[in-house]
């Protein structure tokens, strides 16, 4: 992929007493190189479509299946929508182009965060994953971030080699990579490494590494993840999820195997009675009885397919995809490879998360901890992604200046 070149549009000349009297931000509408004439309105009306489609699903989910209904969820995910809209625009007024001379501080200070939460009496410990710190009521899980700080951190070094990779270079690439995602293995957290690994190889190809190269390291990739589940490093519970899914068929065999299953059986119950049009909102069963677990977070799909059924996937999936071709069109349009880096990570980082949220909730993908991109309770997730939606408007705005 090739960012394609734009030449920046001369605006008209101005007059004397324009030059003296005009208000930078007043008179934008007759600059046509102005970054405010070139917002992405389809991308911000599809991020605030899907994100409030989610808010409404994670209601369902947690409202009760009797009044009085709880609002406290819900009441959190709007907070979150209001800080997430702040933070986006803050994120597309400010010149994506600054980060390239500050990329190493974000970088380093998400790589700090990882290690600060493995510090015991530090980082909290959730279903035996040292992956959170505790902020009064609220908790941050670092490791979110520090996918957007990879991608920021590799989109600035290898802007830096214009396209000239050679072997001590690809190194430097992939040691950068690699360090986040092994800190976030210590924690452990294998859902979160996955989505990194994809990005990572996506990131790689796109800024020029040959194809050979890439074969190489994704067998390498391959020998390090049987290694990983044989070596006791991932939790009981972790390996189970991963295997259950290869072997739906087969009998279960051990007490975790069964409650592994029993999530794998639930999530394809309800998404299977939705049908075509489903059951209503708020009259799914399988979601007001609580039958599947983590619905509010990883499984959040499932009550899109119980009440809404084949439509509202459908729906959901189109909004996802609009977001995505915006965020693909937006890197193609970039003027320099530093914004179309950064906005290639993004793109792949959303379908990613995306294709194994939903794939694990029918059975084709292993069940792991990976948000639905704006639609899954969890502040982290939502404010890590409007910071990204951000930058990617940023990058389209400034494709003339």
């Amino acid at each position: 992929m090739t960012a394609t070149r734009y030449r920046p549009r001369t605006p008209p000349p101005r007059s004397p007493r324009s030059s003296t009297t005009r208000l930078p931000m007043a008179n934008f509408r007759s600059n046509p190189g102005s970054p405010l004439r070139h917002v992405d309105w389809v991308l911000v009306v599809a991020v605030a479509l899907v994100t409030c489609f989610g808010a409404l699903m994670v209601y369902s989910v947690t409202r009760g299946p009797v009044p009085p209904y709880e609002t406290g969820f819900v009441k959190r995910v709007v907070m979150f929508m209001i800080i997430g809209a702040l933070l986006m625009a803050a994120a597309a007024v400010f010149d994506y182009r600054r980060l390239r001379d500050y990329w190493p501080f974000i970088y380093g200070g998400s790589v700090t965060l990882l290690l600060l939460v493995l510090i015991p009496g530090v980082g909290e410990s959730r279903s035996g994953t040292q992956g959170w710190f505790q902020l009064g009521p609220f908790q941050l899980q670092p490791s979110e971030l520090a996918k957007l700080g990879m991608i920021i951190g590799f989109a600035g070094l290898a802007s830096q080699f214009r396209g000239d990779l050679d072997t001590p270079r690809v190194l430097m690439l992939l040691g950068l990579c690699g360090l986040p995602m092994g800190l976030v293995m210590l924690q452990p957290d294998l859902g979160t490494t996955l989505v990194s690994v994809a990005v990572s190889f996506a990131l790689l190809l796109v800024a020029g590494v040959r194809p050979r190269v890439l074969g190489v390291l994704a067998l390498g990739a391959v020998v390090v993840t049987t290694l990983v589940l044989t070596s006791g490093v991932l939790k009981e519970y972790q390996v189970a999820r991963l295997t259950t899914y290869v072997r739906q068929d087969q009998e279960v065999t051990s007490e975790r195997d069964e409650e592994t299953r029993y999530n794998l059986d639930q999530a394809k119950l309800a998404i299977g009675s939705g049908g075509l049009t489903g059951k209503g909102l708020f009259q799914g069963t399988q979601t007001n009885n609580s039958f599947v677990p983590e619905q509010r977070t990883d499984f959040i799909f499932t009550a899109v397919g119980e009440q809404l059924g084949f439509v509202g996937c459908a729906a959901l999936l189109t909004g996802l995809g609009v977001i995505v071709w915006r965020v693909w069109r937006t890197a193609q349009l970039a003027r320099d490879d530093f914004g179309m880096l950064l906005c290639t990570g993004v793109m792949v980082m959303i379908v990613i998360q995306s294709f194994e949220n939903i794939g694990m909730t029918i059975g084709i993908m292993p069940i792991t901890g990976i948000p639905l991109p704006f639609m899954s309770y969890g502040g982290s997730a939502l404010l890590t992604m409007c910071i990204s939606i951000g930058l990617v408007l940023s990058v389209h705005m400034r494709r003339f200046s």
